[in-house]
């Protein structure tokens, strides 16, 4: 068959994708679309441009580079030296990584090129690529305002414009660099805002760059998280190192997520684990790209058993089979939780989160439960209810559970 021709059957048949789009999703393992992928791209192919509110994991990246490569492929390869016909500006360095090879593999019965631009590595590899000219750009709004003030990426002719993980670009200070970019592309295109919530930048951001935009909500305004299995241990500070070393040893545990709030926290636990004999590394910012690769790589790989994150590295990671994220510290933001528990129970697979709650965190911990709608299950113990209690009680329960050889991470 040729690119251009439909096909009727199969897990994606129903959306109107082309044979070669439709044998790389199946190559890659799709079994049927998801929620984010039946609206959207049906939407995308018809060239609307489109707003999505979903979280990670919903299948976004598919919902989107599907469509763009379809389209794209529909008008053959006609780019110029330097020019660049999509654009996907995301958020952090490991993102960027991931979807381009999202697009890679998506692509691979396509003849279209897809090229990274990202900071923190040389970028001769990337001037060298766009000096060809690109089909797909994924992209960091700094390195690409960065190459374009050298004359190195010329925007002149891209057809669609992709802004992933926007409400992530504000939390790091990127909408002005974005803005230089939208600056320097085409204002007739096909333009796709993605974001996991919708504060009023963000909106006011959407309304200025997209155009009648169809309007994809798969999350809703107070997300449910039915589909993690939720858990927390109230537990002292200085004992959540044990209390981590003892859960991680669970052999249900097959790869864990665990999530600190600071780089220096995370550095710390990541060596105390590995002190214990447990397979586990750190990654953040402060750690260099090719380290930061070499670990989720590891980590991909099963090589490594824990990785231990903030919250910024950790928005760019997404690999299969992670069975359970420990939050070692809970997050302020509320938000931010149902982000982290998101990476376990993925595309429909069942997932364990776990919080180590001290009693300077039960106010995070309330903030927690009012917005996803429910108690988390207390494991090894009952929920506190005044100061007085909350200490005697993490006492008691980690001299009980803490020394007994009882699995935190099995299913009580």
């Amino acid at each position: 068959m040729t690119t251009a021709t439909l096909i009727s059957r199969g897990p994606f048949g129903d959306l109107g994708l082309i044979e070669p789009l439709e044998r790389a999703a199946c190559d890659a393992g799709y079994s049927r679309p998801t929620p984010i992928q039946e609206q959207a791209i049906p939407l995308l192919l018809a060239g609307r441009d489109l707003l999505g509110c979903a979280r990670t994991g919903t299948g976004k990246t598919a919902a989107f580079a599907l469509p763009m490569l379809q389209r794209l492929s529909a008008v053959g390869a006609r780019h110029r030296g330097h020019a660049v016909r999509a654009l996907v500006l995301v958020p952090t360095r490991e993102l960027a990584a991931q979807v381009a090879e999202s697009f890679r593999t998506y692509g691979r019965h396509l003849p279209l090129s897809v090229a990274v631009v990202y900071g923190g590595v040389g970028q001769e590899p990337q001037v060298r690529a766009l000096t060809r000219g690109v089909d797909v750009v994924v992209a960091t709004p700094g390195r690409l305002v960065d190459l374009m003030g050298q004359g190195h990426a010329r925007l002149g002719q891209v057809e669609i414009l992709v802004l992933d993980e926007a409400d992530h670009m504000l939390d790091l200070g990127f909408i002005p660099d974005v803005r230089r970019v939208l600056a320097a592309i085409p204002r007739r295109r096909q333009t796709l805002l993605f974001s996991a919530t919708m504060p009023r930048p963000i909106e006011e951001l959407a309304r200025g760059i997209l155009h009648d935009p169809a309007k994809v909500f798969v999350t809703p305004e107070a997300p449910t998280v039915d589909e993690v299995d939720q858990r927390v241990h109230f537990v002292e500070r200085e004992h959540k190192l044990a209390l981590l070393a003892q859960l991680l040893v669970d052999p249900a545990v097959s790869r864990a997520l665990v999530f600190t709030r600071t780089k220096r926290g995370a550095d710390r636990v990541a060596r105390q684990l590995v002190h214990g004999r447990v397979s586990a590394a750190a990654i953040h910012g402060n750690k260099s790209q090719g380290a930061r690769e070499r670990t989720l790589d590891g980590f991909r790989r099963g090589k490594l058993h824990v990785l231990v994150a903030t919250d910024i590295a950790a928005r760019g990671i997404d690999v299969d089979g992670i069975t359970h994220v420990v939050n070692f510290e809970l997050p302020n933001v509320p938000e931010t939780y149902v982000h982290r528990i998101g990476r376990t129970a993925r595309a429909g697979a069942s997932g364990i989160a776990i919080s180590l709650c001290d009693p300077e965190e039960r106010t995070y911990l309330r903030n927690i439960e009012r917005l996803i709608r429910r108690q988390v299950r207390v494991i090894g113990g009952h929920r506190p209810h005044d100061s007085h209690q909350r200490t005697a009680h993490h006492r008691t329960v980690h001299h009980r559970n803490g020394h007994d050889g009882r699995p935190w991470a099995g299913h009580a």
